[in-house]
């Protein structure tokens, strides 16, 4: 069962630092273990200030970012480069300034791709990169989500049909969020990560933050939980409705 830590700090710039580092020492531990690390990456306000954060962090020199395979949990079904897609957010905060193995930035795939404009043939193609290994799913050693105002994580929206999917992957359409088309993991392939992190900054997180920690099922980020770890972290704003 999924042990829950709930990690306060001051502000969103304290945030930032505390997640960088965590996930610094969290992909350092998994190349011990087993010579890779997978990390499932989130857009964002707070995930680009965790990413920027990152690039100047002396410790993450540490990482082998060649053996760090980077997926992503969600992605706006626009064509490449767009300036919302949470990959070109994240090239432009980190990415682009690491020494990564192209083959294993598995970006979502876009618009303007192979599978143009169909958002079903680009969710089964990311499936299929999943797949790659021989499992359903890779290995996610920590997988990151925002927390959205309405209580969503990836493109996982409250009372959305695509919350009642059971594959690896689907398309989102008719999103409550602006661009109405995405594609995401589903919540099964989210609590298949060995730790979920949920990053929430701000008090216009605060309801939807205390009503998940709160137990309200209603609401995607209350079903957000990894295989042996679930992490909230949190600015002081954020957690402000936490009981």
């Amino acid at each position: 069962m999924s042990k829950t830590l709930v990690v306060v700090v001051p502000d969103a710039d304290i945030l930032a630092a505390t997640v960088a580092s965590r996930l610094v020492n969290k992909i350092v531990d998994a190349q011990a273990e087993r010579g890779a690390a997978g990390v499932v990456l989130t857009g964002g306000r707070i995930a680009a200030k965790v990413l920027t954060t990152l690039k100047d962090l002396p410790a993450a020199a540490a990482v082998d970012w060649s053996t760090v395979d980077l997926w992503w949990g969600d992605e706006r079904f626009l064509p490449a480069g767009d300036a919302d897609r949470n990959e070109t957010q994240a090239r432009a905060a980190l990415l682009d300034a690491l020494p990564l193995d192209p083959a294993r930035v598995h970006a979502m795939p876009a618009s303007d791709g192979p599978d143009g404009d169909d958002a079903e043939a680009a969710a089964a193609s990311y499936a299929g990169q999943l797949r790659a290994g021989g499992a359903d799913l890779p290995t996610f050693d920590v997988l990151m989500l925002g927390v959205g105002e309405d209580g969503h994580v990836a493109s996982l929206f409250p009372e959305h049909p695509v919350l009642n999917e059971t594959g690896t992957t689907s398309a989102v359409h008719d999103s409550p969020k602006p661009p109405p088309t995405r594609i995401t993991l589903t919540m099964p392939a989210i609590q298949s990560a060995d730790e979920v992190w949920l990053i929430a900054a701000g008090p216009d997180k605060t309801g939807a933050v205390g009503r998940a920690l709160n137990g309200d099922k209603q609401l995607p980020a209350a079903h957000a939980a990894g295989r042996s770890k679930t992490y909230w972290l949190l600015d002081a704003s954020a957690a402000a409705d936490v009981s």
